[in-house]
């Protein structure tokens, strides 16, 4: 049970509250605590030992004390309650994206539906259509989300698994004999969202590493236990395969588990092309039948002709053509950000002051951060209203003077209103060295109206980018319908930077849209949107996004020194 689990829980009780229609201050009071509890570094259940917990802003003796039943019993009796109050195929509307706790509500009120068959039923036969203030429109959107339920729940992000991939290669890095502990697969693609995990080693006793990994506390179930190869069933429901093999084969089989399947297939062909077949224990020269083992993953592509391609590039998308002509590009690193333009404070939804986000960010070798608290128009996360953003501003730049090692900016996520204006008026935005713009409603616009709201957006003189341009929330939220290339277009026109969240939920942009704004000269930025110090590790995803998105640190706004930024800020638009 960890700060992950006990947030989990309590949002669930503010989303069956909201089922209920219960107050919003009830809801947003357990919605506060389960946002406090994944901002936390320290472990929830260090703070109850302590009896700390009601010391963390949003928990107080209530809540404390139902995270402590479930610290200690695995489960919260109100949360029991509450879901007994539900048939389970109505809780079960909430696992649908787009449909919250809200329309869920009126599904099951207005129209009976107790089922996700019932719901498909409604979306088809008009009567969910029919509902006040949905339309056709959302019906449609119904139904392709259901399409995607079952798909989207053997998948979870990318956020949840490598943490604990990380715990479980930390673990068996403590057992004597294990050596070369890598993760393969989509993890080490990066890939949004991950389904079974592959884990590969080295070892001269695989027998005792194996034994040891079937007996790591996250594991709630083996499945398989061999001598070279197990697989186990985590505490959070992934499979992990554990294979070992001779260290004169780790490069081979590193290569062939990382894939992807279009690479690999495509890798195949242009081997046989050569003469040569590929396995997972090497390279086969097919006139002597010789099989040639590779310790090392890049000597294997070298073998082949190739540069060493990048696991994040290895999708089957032209990287092979590339690298046989050895110009793939240098990517972008973790180590080339050195700021971090999407960052809030608890000047609105954020946990900490700005003095001490400044500081945090510095630890993690920041040279510059911009504030980035909302705007009004965001009621749920404490916006600013005009007088609070120009008192922040003083406060900013006061705080900038004191601090040394870091730059801080002025600036604000200023929400784009349904026609495209902005929360703040010109004369405010003028005054901040960074406005980063975003859409935080009217999710169900037409692709018209919200692509002519963010390209309005856009053309204001004193936007500098967009955040999360599409909305998604990776298995909660699809991307609401915009024209990307209308907006790729405003960019370039108005030489404006497009955002990569870092937020695991988030990554948006995507990968591939990302390639193509890189493609089209657009310049992005690698933001964490920080509400909290351990959100700043998140830059590690965004990163990632990028290098999947072929970028370099050239591409990327905040890989820059701030003298270079600051230029950019003052005669990037035309």
């Amino acid at each position: 049970m960890n700060n992950a689990d006990v947030a989990a829980a309590l949002n669930e009780i503010a989303d069956l509250l909201e089922l209920k229609n219960e107050s919003a201050f009830r809801i947003r009071a357990y919605q506060n605590a389960a946002r406090a509890l994944g901002n936390l570094t320290v472990d929830v259940h260090q703070l109850a030992r302590s009896e700390e917990l009601t010391q963390v802003k949003g928990i107080g003796s209530g809540l404390a004390q139902k995270i402590e039943e479930m610290l200690a019993t695995g489960h919260i009796v109100y949360l029991e309650e509450l879901r007994g109050e539900f048939p389970p195929g109505v809780r079960a509307l909430l696992s649908v994206p787009g449909i919250g706790p809200s329309l869920a509500r009126r599904v099951y009120r207005e129209l009976g539906v107790d089922s996700l068959d019932g719901l498909r039923q409604a979306a088809t036969d008009g009567r969910l259509a029919a509902l006040p203030g949905l339309g056709e429109k959302s019906a449609e959107n119904v139904v392709r989300a259901l399409g995607r339920v079952s798909k989207r729940d053997s998948r979870i992000s990318i956020g949840k698994a490598l943490p604990l991939v990380e715990e479980v290669i930390a673990q068996l890095a403590g057992v004597e004999g294990a050596s070369n502990l890598t993760a393969a697969g989509s993890l080490r693609r990066w890939s949004p969202t991950i389904g079974d995990i592959d884990v590969i080693a080295t070892s001269d006793d695989p027998e005792a590493v194996m034994d040891a990994f079937v007996h790591l506390p996250q594991v709630s179930h083996v499945l398989g236990q061999g001598p070279t190869k197990s697989s186990i069933l985590s505490d959070n429901g992934l499979q992990v395969d554990f294979r070992i093999v001779e260290a004169d084969s780790f490069g081979s089989l590193l290569q062939h588990f990382t894939g992807s399947r279009e690479h690999n297939i495509e890798l195949r062909e242009y081997a046989l092309r050569q003469g040569l077949s590929l396995n997972e224990y090497g390279i086969v020269h097919l006139k002597s039948d010789r099989l040639e083992k590779f310790k090392d993953e890049c000597d294997f592509y070298k073998t082949l002709g190739l540069e060493c391609i990048p696991p994040e590039l290895r999708l089957g998308a032209g990287e092979i053509d590339v690298a046989r002509s050895h110009s793939l590009p240098a990517l972008v690193s973790v180590s080339d950000i050195q700021g971090d333009l999407h960052v809030h404070t608890e000047w609105s939804d954020g946990t900490l002051p700005i003095e001490e986000m400044a500081l945090a960010a510095r630890e993690r070798g920041r040279k510059y951060i911009a504030i980035t608290d909302h705007s009004g128009g965001i009621g749920v996360a404490g916006g600013l209203s005009v007088d609070r953003v120009k008192e922040q501003i003083v406060e900013i730049r006061r705080i900038d003077r004191e601090i040394d090692g870091i730059q801080i900016l002025t600036g604000s996520e200023v929400d784009i209103k349904r026609d495209g204006s902005l929360d703040f008026p010109d004369d405010v935005l003028r005054e901040l060295d960074w406005v980063i713009a975003s859409v935080h409603s009217g999710f169900n616009q037409s692709e018209e109206e919200m692509t002519r709201r963010i390209v309005r957006a856009i053309e204001n003189p004193h936007v500098d980018a967009i955040a999360h341009p599409t909305g998604r929330l990776i298995g909660k939220r699809e991307p609401y319908a915009v024209d990307l290339e209308a907006v790729f277009r405003a960019a370039i026109k108005n030489g404006k930077a497009l955002e990569i969240n870092s937020f695991p939920e988030r990554l948006d942009l995507s990968d591939t849209q990302a390639r193509r704004a890189v493609s089209l000269g657009i310049v992005l930025t690698v933001n964490t949107d920080a509400h909290a110090p351990i959100h700043f590790d998140n830059v590690r995803y965004g990163v990632a996004m990028a290098r999947r998105a072929w970028a370099t640190a050239d591409n990327v706004l905040n890989s820059w020194p701030m003298e270079r930024l600051q230029d950019w800020t003052t005669h990037a638009a035309p």
